[in-house]
């Protein structure tokens, strides 16, 4: 059924066609066209699933490539008068294909990862010691709490390249790089840039967070970008990272030891630990998805263009690609064969299935640190309204089209 004459519900979303009700006596001169009939519009319904997905992950991809366009020129301007002020932060340079430190999390939520310099040669830690210190320097009677999930401390001794503002106060308590002294330090900063490049009728800091955020106006419209200092590690593997698991039979033992050259970074992102990522590791993955000629890309971009359109749309979503992208490695794992990711309709209703679960349960395990649960922080009541959307759609997959 072509999507302009597709009938549309109350809130503007396709509703399906009413499956005709067959009487309880019906003779099989009638039963059998009938069915006939009923299988024809299934088939339908399946290609037309497939081809108005896709044909919005087009048009999708351009707009999000205008605006990451236009930020990553911005970022550019910004980080390199940032670099020339403190040498601790690197500029982010102007790419021309793809640009690693800018991750999408939704068309207007951007996070950005600005390398740190002077840190080199990182070590795990020797021994665990408690912190009673605050921000401001003062004692406290009880120690912090430790770091969970993908939290981590950071302790300059734990780099035996280190450059000597890394030691001074501004960032470092104790022996510990304190994230938030960080980012207090990278705040002032960006504020500065801002004024120096003639962007602040564009650019804006936002001030509800201890992350850096920034507000853009763009062709597109408004976007938020967070500006996270990231320590990148590309020399160690995490050893909370405990990868793959035993027996898992996707990726492949050679794929598995190419991930783990990565390495991994740590973002700066909150007030006392540092936070792992494995965005490298991930991009990775991503690249070498359908090697086996599967549509596993295919499925992952029509799952998120349904997110983004009906399930869980918005400006700040509680789900982001990246929760997305973990159900897309998970149900890899799970189905590791080219067989089982053949069939677009498949392949996709086989994500949407995983992700209902998840959302529905609020629990969704990091794909390299299964202790952390990536649902946690999310707000119940929002994820319980995108778990009714899916169970609304999983019960006729063509009634929730955009």
């Amino acid at each position: 059924m072509p999507r302009d004459t597709e009938p549309r519900g109350p809130d503007g979303s396709g509703t399906a066609t009413p499956s005709t009700v067959l009487p309880q006596e019906a003779s099989p001169d009638v039963e059998a066209p009938l069915r006939t009939q009923r299988e024809a519009m299934k088939s339908l319904t399946v290609e037309n699933l497939e081809e108005c997905l896709l044909d919005k992950v087009d048009s999708r991809r351009q707009r999000v490539s205008q605006t990451v366009e236009e930020v990553q020129k911005a970022i550019y301007h910004l980080t390199t008068k940032i670099s020339n002020q403190d040498i601790r932060f690197q500029a982010i340079p102007y790419s021309l294909t793809y640009n690693g430190n800018i991750k999408v999390l939704a068309p207007s939520q951007l996070l950005v990862t600005v390398p740190v310099r002077g840190l080199a040669g990182y070590r795990e830690a020797r021994e665990q010691r408690w912190r009673h210190y605050t921000l401001q320097g003062a004692r406290l009677p009880c120690p912090l709490r430790n770091p969970e999930g993908l939290q981590q401390w950071l302790e300059v001794e734990q780099f035996p390249k280190s450059l000597w503002l890394w030691h001074e106060a501004d960032v470092n308590i104790e022996g510990d790089l304190v994230p938030a002294k960080v980012l207090q330090v990278f705040r002032t900063l960006v504020e500065d840039a801002i004024d120096a490049c003639h962007l602040s009728g564009k650019v804006s800091v936002l001030t509800n967070s201890t992350a850096v955020q920034v507000a853009m106006e763009t062709s597109g419209g408004p976007v938020e970008i967070e500006l996270a200092p990231a320590v990148e590690i590309p020399t160690a593997w995490s050893k909370k990272a405990r990868w793959p698991r035993c027996l898992a039979r996707w990726p492949s033992p050679e794929r598995v030891k190419c991930i783990k050259s990565f390495g991994f970074t740590l973002l700066a992102r909150s007030n006392y630990h540092w936070q792992l990522s494995f965005s490298q590791a991930e991009r990775v993955l991503l690249e070498q998805l359908d090697e086996d000629g599967g549509c596993r890309r295919q499925c992952f971009r029509a799952l998120r263009q349904m997110k983004e359109d009906v399930w869980c749309p918005g400006k700040r979503p509680v789900l982001t690609s990246h929760h997305l992208q973990t159900v897309l490695f998970w149900t890899c794992e799970k189905y590791p064969h080219s067989k089982d990711w053949q069939v677009f309709s498949k392949g996709f209703l086989r994500l949407a299935r995983k992700l209902h679960r998840c959302v529905s349960q609020h629990f969704l395990k990091h794909f390299f640190v299964r202790s952390c649960n990536l649902l946690q922080p999310a707000n119940a009541a929002e994820l319980d309204a995108v778990a009714q959307k899916l169970a609304f759609f999983l019960k006729d997959p063509q009634i929730s089209l955009p």
